[in-house]
């Protein structure tokens, strides 16, 4: 079951002062425990390929308007765009939260389209849709937004704003995208107990940077 699960995280590290022997002992533990990514800030993405180089079942995931999702949709498509470049394969785009919450819908669409068809053929796009941040109604919104704009995936939370991943809103966010859709837990999930709950509400993958805890069965006070 540990490799298993391992096989479901997002190995993160994602903080503004990450320096490259952070990044290269995150790719070195993405090998051994053989995660699904390494989930790196733009900046570390060539690094993170570089590292993974010959380990093609580790993944390169990094962020696509992060944290805040307030960049345009043409900085965002060209972000993605020069990620792919860089050697990403995943991209894991913010939504524009206050669109949503205007309900500007069109543009929140189109918003997550850049990146869809920037990123189309090349790497998968998951939609950070921040639950803390949203109503029920808005994250059902937001969530059918992402599956109409052709998104892999949606995801709860960013990691930096004032919540992460829950039971409900993984139940709530798989209701909406239903099975073909991926949904990715992220935020606050430190332990393993968590994660086998929110894989079992309906989560398909997970992000935390408390990636070796969870597999061992301990607990880390880790924040994303």
């Amino acid at each position: 079951m540990s490799q298993n699960i391992a096989g479901m995280i997002d190995h993160t590290l994602l903080k503004a002062n990450a320096t490259k022997a952070e990044i290269t002992k995150l790719a070195e533990e993405a090998k051994e425990y053989k995660f699904a990514s390494v989930c790196v800030n733009p900046t570390w993405v060539k690094t993170a390929a570089e590292l993974l180089a010959g380990t093609p079942e580790v993944k390169v995931c990094t962020v696509i308007g992060f944290p805040l999702g307030a960049n345009t949709p043409e900085t965002k498509a060209f972000e993605t765009k020069n990620a792919i470049e860089n050697g990403a394969t995943e991209v894991d785009m913010v939504i524009n939260i206050g669109a949503l919450k205007d309900k500007d819908y069109e543009l929140v669409e189109r918003d997550i389209q850049a990146v869809v068809e920037a990123a189309k053929g090349k790497a998968l796009t998951k939609v950070i849709i921040e639950t803390a941040l949203l109503t029920d109604e808005e994250k059902e919104k937001a969530c059918g937004l992402a599956v109409k704009a052709g998104a892999d995936f949606v995801k709860t939370s960013t990691g930096f704003s004032t919540g992460g991943a829950n039971e409900a809103d993984i139940r709530l966010m798989r209701s909406v995208v239903g099975p073909e859709i991926g949904v990715k837990a992220s935020g606050g999930v430190r332990g393993r107990e968590v994660a086998l709950k929110l894989i079992e509400a309906g989560a398909t993958r997970i992000g935390a940077s408390s990636g070796i805890a969870i597999v061992k069965g301990e607990t880390s006070d880790s924040s994303y």
